[in-house]
């Protein structure tokens, strides 16, 4: 499986942020599966990308010009697919992706959990949509869309296609039940 992360160029403040970064790299690895994330060396990018390779696992990653430009590219990844814009880097991933975990990170990470999950919702995106929530980082959100389910803007059905998880056993069971949501009529 192609297994796309979503997460953030800096580490947090947080030990365990960077413990389940290394938890989900080793998983990927040791399962065959291939990370497929933004490009980088920093943060928790880095963290993840870096145990994947040290286990044995495949690597690519995705990234804008000006990004590579300011050295934050990984220098050892197995590809490195460089794009024009931040656009077309979450079209790559969520085109390739089989699944989308999105691990703790700043606004460029909610955005592109974000897209992955409206993408879903249109028919647009099969893959399911995951955040690994360390230490509850996203108890905020998962409230976010349970309020948009208890004021009609958000489907229970669509909510219940997207999961806050707190542990690669849970990861794991809703990858394999999961089935992707109908497309939405108006």
């Amino acid at each position: 499986m192609n297994i796309a992360v979503y997460c953030g160029a800096s580490v947090g403040n947080e030990r365990v942020y960077s413990e389940n970064a290394r938890t989900l790299g080793t998983w990927i690895a040791e399962n065959g599966h291939q990370l497929i994330y933004g490009g980088g060396k920093a943060g928790l990018m880095g963290v993840l990308a870096n145990t994947v390779l040290e286990n044995g696992g495949n690597v690519i990653g995705v990234i804008p010009t000006f990004l590579q430009e300011r050295e934050l590219a990984h220098p050892h990844l197995n590809e490195l697919i460089v794009v024009e814009t931040m656009s077309q880097r979450k079209n790559q991933m969520i085109a390739a992706a089989d699944v989308c975990i999105a691990l703790p990170g700043g606004p460029g990470t909610l955005e592109e959990i974000s897209e992955a999950i409206s993408w879903a919702r249109v028919g647009q995106n099969d893959s399911p949509c995951i955040f690994y929530d360390t230490n509850d980082y996203y108890r905020p959100l998962q409230d976010f869309f349970d309020k948009m389910v208890a004021t009609d803007f958000l489907s229970i059905d669509d909510r219940s296609k997207m999961m806050f998880a707190h542990s690669m056993q849970e990861i794991e069971h809703f990858i394999t039940a999961y089935e992707p949501p109908h497309v939405r009529k108006y």
